[in-house]
C-alpha cells in the first residue's frame, strides 16, 4: 500500500476548528483569504513564476495588532508560518504550503527624520518606497539595486547594493526594528534593548520573528549620482574581467562596481545587430564628485570599443530602477551565490564559460566587488559572516518557459558546486539562496552557534521554520 501523502491545503484549513478560526477573522482587522475565496490566487503570487504554493490562510495585515493576531494563530493551531514583505526572496520563503502567510505588503509606510538622518519603514516597504521618500531630502540608505525588492528580507540577509563599499551592506545602517516574537511579544531591538535579538537580526535572516518595521540610519547621497553601465563585446570578455581585477586593486570605497556576463537583450536601447550576442556589462555607483567619477571608471569604459554605454550622471532613483525591467514578476528565478578572495584566471575562464553555456539568454553570471565598509567591521559584528572576502559570484538563471525549469537549475547549482571546490571559495548569501538546500553554516559561517542560541531564547519551538537554516537547540546545550 502506497504511503500517504502529505495533507492539502484544504485539509489543513478544514482541520482548524472553526470557533478559532472564526475568532480570529473577528478580531482580525485586515483581510483575511483562504483557498475557496475570491482573490485567492492572485494573493498568492509572488514575483518568482517558479514559486506554486497553496497556504491555508493568507493574513493581509494592517499594523501591529493584526501582526500579533497572526502570530497568536498559527502558534496555537500549529500552523506552519511564511512571512510576506515584498515577496522578492528567490527561494519564495513568502509562501508557504497549507500553513497561513503573514503578508506585511499593505504595510509599507515610510517616514523620515531628516534632522536625526534615519527613516522608518514598514515590514512590507520596498526599496522604492524608501528611495522616494528618502531622496526628498538628499539621504539614502543603502539597501539593493531592483526597486521592486522588499527592504524586509534584503535586510535580513545583511543586503548588498549599490552603496555597499561605501556605506556598508543594509544591515550594517539598521538602528531598530520591532518584532513581533513567537510568544506574541512586541519588542524593540536596537543597541541597547535586546541587543543578542538585534545582533542575530543583522544578517541572520528571517528567523526569529515578524519585523514590523525598520529604523535605519541615512547617509548623504544624490539626488544625483555617477552611474556606472557600460556593456562590452562578448570577444573581450577576459580582457574585461581582467581589466576589472586590475581595477578593484586599488578601487575608491565611493565606488562599488559589479561586472556581469550576459547576452545582449533584444530591446530597443541595444544595436539590433548586437541582439543575442554574448557581452559582459559593467555595472556600478560613485557616490563622491561627478568629476571623481569619471577618472574612476574610465578604464572600465575605455578597454574596448563598447555595444553601448549609459554611463553619466542621473538621479540616484533611476539607478535604482535600471535592472527593473530585467526582473519581472512571473519570470522564472534561480539564484545562487558564493564567496571568493580572489578572482583567479582559471575562475575568470570558468566564469566566462560557464556563463556562454547558459541555457537562457536572460541568465547572467556576476561578480560583485565587496570590501571596503563592508570588510571594515569584524565578522562577529553582526550576524553576517562574510565580510573578509573581496568579491560574491553569483549565478543567476533567469527564463521564461517553465519546461526549462531543470536545465536551468542545474546550470546553477553545477557552476556554484564546480567554483565552491576551489580553496579561494566558501559560503552562501541568504538573498541568493536556491531553495535554502544549502546547511546554515554555509550562510552564517562562525557565527551559526550563536544564531542558535538567539534562535532557541526566542523561538524555542521553531514557528519560524520556514528557511529551514536556523533550528533552536532542543537538546538543551
Amino acid at each position: 500500500m502506497p504511503e500517504a501523502g502529505p495533507p492539502s491545503t484544504e485539509e489543513i484549513a478544514a482541520a482548524i476548528p472553526d470557533e478559532a478560526s472564526q475568532t480570529f477573522i473577528d478580531r482580525f482587522r485586515g483581510e483575511v483569504i483562504r483557498p475557496d475565496d475570491h482573490g485567492y490566487d492572485e494573493a498568492r503570487q509572488i514575483w518568482n513564476g517558479m514559486i506554486d504554493k497553496r497556504p491555508a490562510i493568507i493574513a493581509q495585515c494592517t499594523g501591529v495588532a493584526d501582526v500579533v493576531e497572526a502570530v497568536n494563530f498559527a502558534r496555537d493551531n500549529d500552523l506552519l508560518v511564511a512571512v510576506r514583505g515584498g515577496g522578492h526572496n528567490v527561494a519564495g520563503t513568502a509562501l508557504c504550503d497549507g500553513g497561513i502567510v503573514i503578508d506585511l505588503s499593505e504595510m509599507n509606510g515610510v517616514r523620515v527624520d531628516s534632522e536625526e538622518k534615519t527613516v522608518r519603514a514598514g515590514g512590507g516597504a520596498t526599496l522604492g518606497d524608501v528611495d522616494r521618500e528618502t531622496q526628498v531630502f538628499g539621504l539614502a540608505t543603502p539597501l539593493g539595486v531592483v526597486s521592486k525588492t522588499g527592504i524586509a528580507g534584503l535586510t535580513l540577509n545583511g543586503g548588498v547594493g549599490h552603496l555597499r563599499r561605501k556605506h556598508g551592506l543594509a544591515c550594517d545602517s539598521l538602528e531598530s526594528v520591532d518584532i513581533v516574537t513567537a510568544d506574541g511579544a512586541v519588542l524593540t531591538a536596537d543597541h541597547d534593548q535586546h541587543e543578542d535579538l538585534f545582533w542575530a537580526l543583522r544578517g541572520g535572516g528571517g528567523n526569529f520573528g515578524v519585523v514590523t518595521s525598520f529604523e535605519y540610519r541615512l547617509h548623504a547621497v544624490g539626488p544625483d549620482v555617477f552611474g556606472l553601465f557600460v556593456v562590452h563585446h562578448g570577444d573581450n570578455a577576459v580582457e574585461v574581467f581582467q581589466q576589472f581585477r586590475e581595477y578593484a586593486g586599488s578601487a575608491s570605497e565611493n565606488a562599488s562596481v559589479l561586472p556581469f556576463y550576459l547576452f545582449v537583450p533584444d530591446t530597443e536601447e541595444f544595436p539590433e545587430e548586437a541582439w543575442g550576442e554574448p557581452a559582459v556589462g559593467v555595472l556600478g555607483c560613485y557616490v563622491g564628485a561627478i568629476d571623481d567619477a569619471e577618472a574612476e571608471f574610465h578604464s572600465l569604459r575605455s578597454i574596448t570599443d563598447p555595444i553601448v554605454d549609459f554611463s553619466g550622471r542621473m538621479p540616484y532613483t533611476e539607478l535604482q530602477t535600471l535592472l527593473d525591467a530585467d526582473y519581472p514578476d512571473g519570470r522564472q528565478y534561480y539564484w545562487k551565490a558564493t564567496y571568493v578572495d580572489e578572482f583567479t584566471d582559471d575562475l575568470l575562464d570558468f566564469a566566462v564559460h560557464h556563463g556562454n553555456e547558459s541555457p537562457s539568454a536572460l541568465s547572467t553570471v556576476d561578480l560583485w566587488h565587496l570590501g571596503g565598509a563592508i570588510s571594515a567591521r569584524t565578522q562577529d559584528a553582526t550576524a553576517f559572516w562574510h565580510r573578509d572576502k573581496d568579491f560574491m559570484l553569483t549565478f543567476e538563471a533567469n527564463w521564461d518557459d517553465p519546461d526549462m525549469n531543470d536545465e536551468n537549475v542545474a546550470w546553477v547549482r553545477e557552476g556554484i558546486d564546480e567554483v565552491r571546490r576551489l580553496e579561494a571559495a566558501s559560503g552562501g548569501y541568504g538573498n541568493f539562496p536556491g531553495f535554502n538546500e544549502d546547511p546554515g553554516r554555509a550562510i552564517f559561517g562562525g557565527n551559526y552557534d550563536r544564531l542558535v542560541e538567539v534562535k532557541t531564547e526566542y523561538d524555542p519551538e521553531n514557528l519560524f521554520r520556514s528557511n529551514q537554516y536556523i533550528a533552536p537547540d532542543t537538546d538543551g546545550d
